[in-house]
């Protein structure tokens, strides 16, 4: 069978360089499946683009459709006809299912059959509904209409170009009708330029000096930075999120070195970085030892021969935001870094929670809170008050108002110059972390006491006045802020979580909220993000609920148990499963209502010798709590499953004596009261 290609290419205003990313992520699953819908025969869906265009080659793709035959097995006559032999609605909703009407089904051996041909269908007519189908299926977080049409896309619409082979398929979009024109480079070959057929596309798309293939100009990227590298000895730093923005804004890339002052390189190096990375999509250059220097990597697009002057264009621009940088440092550093603070009151932080200034009161007094907890006393307790207090400061510096990336970071630096402490400037400079996931927790315990106070306080807060997490809705970021939380209070910072949102709460005095309530709601979102992170660390569920069962609060106690249960049972998997199914057993059988006062004058050798272990065990258990040592208490409990075993084997719990039965009774809530504090076994029994 002859089979041709099928080039679809949409020609468009620049599209964001996120945007661009996403949809050729889309286009790989969207095309094959309006193929597979359409039953058009297809091999292998290739996907390109560039800034301005996007491409789709589908290969294989056959003149027409191939002719079927299916044949269908329906209900018996006996469901199908009535006695009269009319059609039932048996019958008729299977023939409405297929496309068919009573009339068109046969009877064979007791069973209707629909038979459902489908005709052989010329591929040029099913393809304009492809092709509509894939313009309008993108997703972009933004569309626009443009002129007068109605029809929306994430830029307007410019060409497009659809051919089937060498032939042109009959498409319109927003009054734009699908031709064999395309356009190259927006200044090195404007065109247009025409394509004969669907397999000389990317041939004249090449030619026309466009790249369209965000891997090709990657690599063209990266070979141009590692030829810059070995030539200079510098090292570059290609920030991922940096270097897809630049692949997706070019589309004939070439990589370029410029200079800037020296003198710009007394202003901290964040905000240089800043400066060129984040708002020039410029690379940095490093020496060897890691220093940055003053030379920075530009991705041109325009004409490799006229490099000296795009690198002049880019020195001038660079220079006016590094002076822009230097001159709000200069100026920032003109008053101490606590001067700022009151001017957080012009800043509003949630319109019911009250401003940045207030957030800092909170935030302080929080962490005082914490500071005592912890134990810190003398000038580690003054560094965590005082970081606290300034933390927020450098918002309202020109520095941060101007380049926001870099608050925090700033503050650290004010500090210092203002003549705090190291541990302080650090505290600042930290106190946002854990940013993302698998960011560095704070240094210091000072730096994660502030973390935890700021995240603590926003959660707490937001929580008070109803703006908690809802489904997949977190706009403020909670269930990411509640995670670092988490992971500093796992990397040692020893305190109280529920003492200190309940600390927290009593500072929204001037809030009017069920305090009780909100504490449980907030408790409860920590319970189950610590959840979310032992299953997504590979821990066992059942164990997970098992300790949680026990209504432990505290997520590292929670992940201590969790990790100490799961220790336990990978020891000895078969002792520990008896002795769960154990437990589930006299669980099941106790009444709580009974107390655990054993009449041990009328107990046998087995019911004494479990009665002996079960108090022995509580005593050790105790101890071990106390301690913190779950492995020990697991230990402990472990002994009790020869007791337990040998008193089943001998005893019948629900004796006809109801004075034994009772007996009994209280013997096994003594042993099941025994686990209370450590996990719910029962739990752990029930996956079995």
């Amino acid at each position: 069978m002859t089979t041709k290609t099928l080039a679809y290419e949409i020609g468009v205003e620049e599209i964001p360089a996120f945007d661009l990313n996403s949809a050729i992520k889309q286009l790989h699953a969207l095309v094959p499946k309006l193929l597979d819908d359409a039953a058009i025969p297809h091999g292998q869906v290739e996907v390109f683009d560039s800034p301005r265009r996007l491409i789709v080659l589908v290969h294989d793709v056959p003149a027409a459709t191939e002719a079927t035959e299916e044949v269908f097995k329906g209900p018996s006559t006996k469901i199908a006809f009535d006695a009269e032999g009319n059609p039932t609605k048996a019958a008729l909703g299977f023939a409405r299912g297929k496309g068919l009407t009573a009339d068109d089904l046969t009877v064979k051996d007791g069973y209707v059959y629909a038979r459902k041909s489908t005709p052989s269908i010329q591929v040029t007519e099913l393809l304009p509904a492809v092709l509509d189908g894939t313009i309008r299926g993108l997703a972009w977080p933004r569309s626009q209409r443009w002129g007068s049409q109605h029809d929306k896309f994430v830029r307007p619409v410019r060409w497009m170009v659809a051919l089937f082979g060498d032939e042109v398929v009959d498409f319109s979009f927003a009054g734009l009708t699908a031709g064999r024109n395309t356009y190259g480079h927006r200044f090195l070959a404007p065109g247009p330029f025409t394509v004969a057929g669907a397999d000389e596309l990317l041939d004249v798309v090449r030619a026309a000096k466009v790249i369209p293939s965000e891997h090709e100009r990657e690599a063209i990227i990266r070979e141009g930075v590692s030829a810059i590298e070995d030539k200079t000895g510098y090292k570059c730093v290609l920030h991922p999120k940096t270097l897809v923005e630049v692949v997706n804004l070019c589309e004939y890339p070439t990589v370029l070195m410029g200079t800037f002052d020296e003198e710009f390189l007394a202003v901290p190096e964040e905000i240089i970085v800043d400066a060129m990375l984040v708002h020039q999509r410029y690379f940095p250059l490093y020496d060897a030892e890691g220093k940055l220097v003053n030379h920075f990597l530009v991705v041109g697009n325009g004409n490799p021969e006229c490099s000296a002057t795009i690198t002049d264009g880019n020195e001038r621009v660079v220079r006016a935001r590094l002076y822009d940088a230097k001159f709000f440092y200069d100026e920032d550093l003109k008053k101490p870094l606590a001067d700022y603070v009151p001017q957080l009151s012009e800043v509003v932080f949630q319109e019911k929670l009250g401003t940045v200034l207030e957030k800092t009161e909170r935030i302080q007094r929080l962490a005082e809170f914490m500071a005592a907890d912890a134990g810190l006393s003398g000038q580690d307790a003054a560094d965590a008050s005082r970081a606290a207090y300034l933390c927020k400061a450098d918002l309202v510096t020109g520095a941060v108002v101007e380049f926001t990336s870099v608050q925090g970071i700033m503050g650290s630096y004010y500090a210092k110059a203002a003549g705090e402490t190291d541990q302080v400037a650090e505290a600042i400079q930290q106190h946002y972390m854990p940013r993302f996931a698998g960011d560095d927790v704070p240094a210091t315990t000072v730096g994660k006491i502030v973390a935890v106070a700021d995240k603590l306080d926003s959660i707490c807060g937001m929580f008070a006045v109803g703006q908690g997490p809802t489904g997949s809705s977190d706009p403020f970021a909670l269930r990411r802020s509640a995670i670092g939380v988490v992971n500093m209070l796992k990397a040692g910072l020893d305190v109280s979580l529920v003492a200190a949102i309940d600390e927290s709460l009593a500072s929204y005095d001037k809030l009017e909220f069920d305090r009780a309530a909100v504490k449980a709601e907030v408790i409860d979102f920590f319970v189950t993000r610590t959840r979310v992170m032992l299953k997504d660390a590979g821990t066992s569920v059942d164990a997970i609920d098992a300790v949680l069962a026990c209504g432990v609060a505290e997520p590292v106690e929670v992940m201590r148990r969790v990790e100490a249960l799961e220790a336990a049972r990978a020891n000895d998997t078969e002792a520990f499963e008896d002795l769960a199914i154990a437990y589930a057993r006299a669980n099941n059988l106790r009444d709580p209502e009974l107390g655990d006062q054993v009449n041990e004058g009328l107990l046998n050798e087995d019911e004494r010798s479990l009665l002996a272990a079960t108090n022995a065990a509580k005593l050790a258990i105790e101890k071990a709590l106390d301690q913190g040592s779950y492995e020990c208490a697991l230990t402990e409990l472990s002994k009790l499953r020869g007791p337990i075993d040998a008193f089943f084997a001998a005893v019948m719990v629900n004796d006809e004596d109801e004075a034994l039965r009772t007996n009994r009774h209280c013997l096994l809530n003594g042993f099941v009261s025994v686990f209370a504090n450590i996990a719910d076994f029962g739990v752990m029994a029930k996956t079995k």
